[in-house]
């Protein structure tokens, strides 16, 4: 891990314990690739042991659910988040370089072989998280180092245009560090999720100046750490993962008003789980599952949620076969599960019983060294 990552943690311990291009990009973006593989694409960090490519991408194969490697992509460094422009023809990325971070668009007319549009400053440093407002005119990106979010708006060739607003988060105990900026499953409001304010912050983005305007800071228990939060399909609840914690807390959504309530928080871990963990990315199924990697416990949590959404349950843990899972997603079959297991630079791969939910123990195993994310 490099220096300024030990750095980051340590500092944080030590306080607190994508349908913008669819007129330009032909369909052939969503074409397969050959029977039942598509791609897929892995992000990297270069600043791992060994150092990581950037971008790769892989053939995934939809019945038996293994990932293939093909090929790298130049000139996108530190990719540690991806995400797709609302009709799949568009890539962009995050490229989490301090003190100027950047981010990138790619475009998927070959979805094999990603071509670079264009790479403009996320007006921040360490940016860690992005998407595509489901109108597919405005990218958001958190930027961690400084506590931001940038909006910029998408032209019609899927190119980042210029910025339309960066809003700075405010804290009083420590620096505020953005790590994720999502749009509710309304499509009303932009919700961004701050580990160091110990905060969620609502947001409704004004389509036509592409500027952001506060609805609500929702504070959480100090020295908590949320991370990431997703949202149930039901579109009423969410489900916020605390890094410092090892929590998962529910959340009442109110899509009308644009403001959550917080409810019940339940630990990642086991009761006899000992030593240090930072849990990092949580997913919620339609069939009420919710999965949560573990870092440092090295583990995937499952979670069942109940009592229509307002209750988590903790099922059991599953070894994720590497070291530090930074993400995990699920496949579009459900069927599969693929964790990225940043320090071991390996991907991971479990079965999932549609039944149950529960996983299997590792099925396979893809070497990609420094990998991040994972996109499906």
């Amino acid at each position: 891990m490099s220096t300024n990552a030990l750095n980051r943690r340590t500092f944080l311990v030590s306080l607190g314990a994508a349908g913008a291009a669819a007129a330009a990009l032909p369909t052939a973006a969503t074409a397969r690739t050959g029977g039942d593989r598509r791609p897929a694409y892995l992000g990297s960090f270069s600043w791992t042991d060994p150092p990581g490519r950037g971008l790769d991408v892989a053939s995934h194969d939809l019945s038996s659910g293994q990932l293939r490697p093909i090929r790298s992509v130049g000139g996108v460094p530190d990719a540690s988040w991806l995400a797709f422009s609302p009709n799949r023809h568009v890539l962009y990325t995050t490229n989490e370089l301090v003190p100027d971070g950047t981010v990138t668009a790619l475009s998927l007319w070959d979805p094999r072989n990603p071509r670079i549009i264009n790479t403009r400053s996320s007006r921040g440093a360490g940016p860690t998280h992005l998407s595509v407002h489901p109108s597919g005119r405005f990218l958001l990106t958190a930027n961690y180092t400084d506590g931001t979010v940038a909006v910029h708006r998408l032209e019609v060739d899927g190119s980042v245009g210029e910025s339309t607003d960066l809003v700075r988060h405010t804290s009083e105990l420590r620096a505020p560090h953005a790590h994720q900026v999502i749009t509710d499953p309304s499509g009303r409001w932009v919700v961004a999720v701050d580990l160091g304010a110990d905060a969620v912050f609502t947001y409704r983005l004004d389509t036509a100046s592409g500027e952001l305007h506060r609805n609500q800071r929702l504070s959480t228990p100090t020295g908590s750490g949320p991370r990431h939060l997703a949202f149930h399909p039901d579109g009423r609840h969410a489900y916020l993962l605390n890094e410092l914690a090892s929590t998962v807390t529910v959340l009442r959504w109110d899509a009308a008003a644009g403001t959550f309530e917080l409810g019940d928080s339940v630990s990642t871990r086991p009761p006899d789980a000992a030593g240090e963990n930072y849990p990092a990315e949580i997913v919620v199924t339609r069939d009420d599952d919710c999965y949560v990697t573990n870092r440092g416990d090295n583990t995937i949590a499952h979670f069942k949620v109940s009592d229509r959404g307002t209750r988590l349950h903790l099922t059991g843990t599953t070894d994720t076969g590497g070291d530090w899972p930074r993400h995990c997603t699920l496949d579009r079959t459900r069927r599969w599960l693929h964790v990225a297991n940043q320090n071991s630079g390996t991907v991971t791969r479990f079965s999932r019983d549609s039944a149950t939910g529960s996983l299997s123990p590792v099925v396979d195993t893809v070497e990609v060294p420094g990998v991040a994310v994972v996109a499906l």
